[in-house]
């Protein structure tokens, strides 16, 4: 039986890990599936070079408005598809080559892990039978996989979830989208962008329902232009027609297209590897308890990213995997996650950036606070790009001036809410913020600037 000083189980941001800190430690990588994590292969990263190649598109199409005549002649499909997986799965397989050769401290177990004891994982091979290694300390970093509902899984229809989808042979004429979150809107943005027609069922009464009442009221009327959007209902059944697939809605319709995604979610790995043997607590929702230094109830065991975090985010896992790392390579100064501002974007058209409270959770928090919305449409360069959409609102306390919250919807929205970022994190105040410094004009980020100096603060 092999025994490390350290293993780590996943080989997404767990696999960042080990650096010069740990090359007198002896280390394992178990990873049973795709090296590099859901971000590299199937999530992130190939979807937003898919979202680039659709935006392209959009903007062809969108032209004539500004008194350019273009059109998309032909979307050819397998050679965007080849381009995004011709660059990626020569990374994914190096990464693979270097963990398994590169550093001989470092061996790579490929294999599916399962604790059998609190220092003692059963690593069941992917060439064939098991092997159980033994260590001192452990990291769990198996992300989330997708979740598809009852009614579909056990209809018999063939379906595609955002695993899969990308890799399809052809540009569906019709696509069915069963999900109204930021996956379901990403791949609705891809796909209609590119040619086809996209039918999309939520559960909820309007798309992105996590996000601020605002930006979920008018991204779903944005949507509805676009997309044949089905709010508040379910699937209640499927069946395949032919070469067509029929998915019966609880509100009694039928939508029918030639592919299918279901896009409702994803769930933490947590419930493969057999926790309670190690003493490790998973949280009702499915996620592996751990404490502000991402230690879970085991204290040599930690976790990171989507099987622990409430935010399956990239760079939320990014920045578990260093607090981790400093917390193994010098367990006597242990640092705490920074999770007071964490921003997320949506990459659908239009796009959505936000970070903070949004306006509901400022009213269930109680206490005063006020808003204000500036439309992109309001300065320069919003209004050279006729945008009729997009806005920034923002939340702020008016006693203290700080923001509590900011929401984007519109051109760039990922890259101009980054200033409200950084002065949230270091605390910097609204007018501080707006009066002291320049704001290039004429640019996007005078539509913060304005939207600053309207907040009424005391």
């Amino acid at each position: 039986m092999r025994h490390f000083d350290l293993v780590i189980i996943g080989s997404g941001s767990g696999n960042s890990l080990p650096d010069q800190r740990f090359t007198h430690l002896r280390v394992a990588v178990v990873e049973e599936s795709t090296f590099g994590g859901t971000c590299l292969n199937v999530g992130c990263i190939p979807t937003k070079m898919f979202v680039y190649a659709a935006n392209v598109a959009r903007t062809a199409r969108d032209s004539e408005r500004f008194g350019i005549d273009a059109s998309v002649d032909k979307v050819r499909w397998t050679d965007i598809r080849d381009r995004v997986f011709g660059r990626i799965d020569p990374i994914t397989e190096g990464g693979r080559e270097y963990r398994a050769h590169g550093e001989p401290n470092i061996t790579l177990i490929s294999g599916h892990a399962q604790f059998t004891g609190p220092r003692t994982v059963a690593v069941a091979l992917s060439d064939g039978g098991t092997e159980e290694i033994t260590a001192d300390r452990f990291v769990i970093a198996t992300g989330a996989r997708a979740t598809v509902p009852d009614e579909i899984a056990s209809s018999g229809v063939p379906f595609h979830t955002s695993d899969t989808i990308m890799r399809v042979d052809e540009l569906p004429a019709r696509l069915v989208i069963v999900g109204g979150g930021y996956i379901a809107a990403e791949f609705a943005h891809v796909f209609s962008s590119l040619g086809t027609e996209v039918t999309l069922v939520s559960r909820g009464s309007g798309l992105l329902r996590q996000q601020d009442e605002t930006v979920t009221a008018r991204f779903t009327e944005v949507a509805r232009r676009h997309w044949d959007v089905r709010t508040g209902c379910t699937v209640a059944g499927a069946e395949q027609v032919g070469g067509e697939i029929r998915a019966r809605l609880s509100d009694g319709t039928v939508v029918s297209g030639d592919v299918l995604l279901v896009a409702t979610g994803r769930a933490p790995n947590s419930d493969r590897l057999n926790l309670a043997a190690a003493g490790v607590r998973v949280r009702e929702d499915g996620r592996v308890a751990v404490d502000e230094f991402q230690r879970t109830d085991a204290a040599h065991i930690y976790a990171l990213g989507d099987v622990s975090s409430p935010y399956q985010l990239k760079h939320v896992a990014n920045h578990e995997a260093k607090v981790v790392a400093h917390n193994l390579a010098d367990p006597d100064s242990p640092r705490r996650v920074d999770h007071r501002y964490v921003p997320a974007a949506v990459f659908t058209e239009p796009e959505i950036a936000s970070v903070g409270l949004t306006e509901q959770q400022c009213r269930e928090r109680g206490g005063r606070y006020v808003s204000v919305t500036q439309e992109y449409g309001s300065v320069a360069y919003g209004w050279a790009m006729e945008d009729t959409t997009g806005f920034c609102k923002l939340l702020a306390d008016p006693a203290t001036g700080q923001l509590l919250g900011a929401h984007l919807m519109g051109p760039q929205a990922s890259s101009v809410i980054q200033p409200v970022i950084q002065a949230m994190s270091f605390g910097l105040a609204i007018r501080e913020m707006a009066e002291g410094q320049y704001w290039i004009h004429p640019a996007l980020p005078e539509v913060v600037e304005n939207a600053l100096l309207s907040l009424p603060l005391d």
